[in-house]
């Protein structure tokens, strides 16, 4: 018989070894490679055993797939517009922003619109179940709730009982007796994943297997599963900050450019349609060191408010801090500004702020950027209802990019009168020429404004 095979397995990045490492090969982390033991499945579940031959593609049948929707709008446009049969998803995030409540919200419209459920908790008892869906006033609360860790009985029921759709939550406290090594280890994590998703491809079930982050921040489980599913979206946000950004990260069945927003009530997660109105203060932008952009997010246009601090330094190391925005990028448009614009700021403090918790990755921000801080340096008020879309280059121009017509379009349905946007865009906007300002670089964009 043969012996079982133990491994190291790097909790950050899912690399595995044969032999102990203190700092992993792959994302060079320290002291995050686990052991466990890859031991032969005694029991495999019957719906796994069936006679599987290889079929010429030219004789595959492929009938038109309905997706299955949730009622919830912003969760079908980050799975690419529904629930597949046979898609296994996972949903990944920090504890306490709102996963477990999503998919209790989830397995209510699912059942309301007569698709079978099942919900299983290996988390919450019976009770505190039903006192969150009470909260939440779930109306059609008559789904199956399964509070169980074992996965054999798990895969039992559903093998029994087929139901449409199957939520585990979540993946940690699931543990198959096969494995000989704790529940929520990787050696564990890994076989329930493997089982879960054989199940779901054999039986055509759609998966949703929640993963949780450890509260220190070190991700506890679905990185070494991502790429076993079909779907990764993960929960961004902070319990200090009503809002949660769902974000897709993978998808084979649809966009991975997707965003979902949601704001948390007491009610449950309640879906932002239109968050530029969330993200803007109409008294604070007429203060200095403020401005707005228009960003993209996947397809959706979205308005965000941008603030910039610009102080003397009382120290010998100027400060350079950012909350929701990349550091590096900073330092770029700060030596630009310095080199091209003559605005000498090596031996200032700066502190910039996307308002409302949001981040901003979208390069289509850097002009407001630019803008917010040559405001608080210069103590220039910007004027009331502008807007400012562009990339800022290394040479102090302003560069094209995507989705002008959409950020447009969002910044005139809002009231904005002047629109600032790279001259390089103009063949794409021309039907807006009443209502936007090209700019080619930094210094004509301060022509208009100072």
């Amino acid at each position: 018989m043969a012996k079982d095979k133990t491994k190291f397995v790097c909790t950050d990045c899912g690399y595995d070894t044969i032999k102990w490492l203190g700092k992993c090969p792959s994302c060079q982390a320290w002291g995050t490679l686990k052991e466990f033991k890859e031991s032969k499945i005694k029991n495999v579940p019957k719906t796994l055993i069936q006679d599987n031959k290889p079929i010429k593609l030219k004789d595959i049948k492929v009938d038109k797939i309905a997706r299955i929707q949730t009622n919830i709008s912003e969760l079908d446009r980050v799975m690419g517009g529904g629930i597949l049969s046979g898609m296994v998803t996972l949903i990944g995030g920090d504890p306490g922003l709102g996963k477990s409540t999503l998919m209790l919200q989830l397995a209510t419209n699912l059942n309301g619109n007569n698709i079978s459920t099942l919900y299983v908790s290996g988390e919450e008892s019976l009770h505190q179940i039903k006192h969150r869906s009470q909260r939440i006033d779930s109306a059609n609360d008559s789904f199956y709730i399964f509070c169980e860790n074992n996965l054999e009985k798990i895969s039992a029921w559903i093998e029994d009982n087929k139901p449409e759709v199957v939520i585990i939550d979540s993946i940690q406290t699931v543990y198959d007796p096969n494995t000989e090594s704790t529940p929520g280890s990787v050696g564990q994590i890994r076989s329930a994943a493997a089982r879960l998703v054989m199940l779901a491809k054999q039986l055509n079930i759609s998966f949703f297997l929640v993963g949780h982050v450890t509260k220190d921040g070190a991700i506890a489980g679905p990185k070494i599963i991502e790429h076993m599913v079909d779907t990764v979206l993960y929960f961004e946000g902070d319990r200090y900050h009503r809002f949660r950004i769902l974000r897709t990260i993978k998808n084979r069945f649809g966009s991975t450019n997707e965003i979902g927003m949601f704001e948390m009530r007491k009610e449950g997660l309640i879906e932002v349609t239109n968050p530029s109105q969330y993200f803007l203060n109409d008294e604070s932008t007429q203060n200095t060191g403020t401005s707005i952009t228009a960003s993209m997010e996947g397809t959706r246009p979205f308005l965000i408010e941008i603030q910039a601090l610009v102080s003397d330094s009382n120290f010998g190391n100027p400060q350079r801090n950012c909350v929701g925005f990349d550091i590096k990028r900073l330092s770029k448009i700060l030596a630009v500004l310095d080199k091209k614009i003559g605005m000498h700021i090596s031996n200032q403090d700066v502190f910039l702020n996307v308002t409302g918790g949001g981040k901003l990755n979208d390069p289509g921000a850097d002009m407001s950027v630019a803008m917010s801080l040559i405001s608080s340096f210069r103590n220039i008020v910007i004027p009331k209802k502008s807007i400012f879309c562009g990339e800022v280059g290394l040479n102090g121009e302003i560069r094209a990019v995507n989705g002008i017509e959409q950020r447009i379009n969002e910044s005139i349905k809002l009231g904005f009168e002047n629109i600032f946007i790279p001259k390089a865009n103009k063949n794409e906007t021309k039907k807006f020429s009443k209502q936007v300002t090209y700019v080619s670089d930094l210094n004509e964009l301060l022509s208009y404004i100072v």
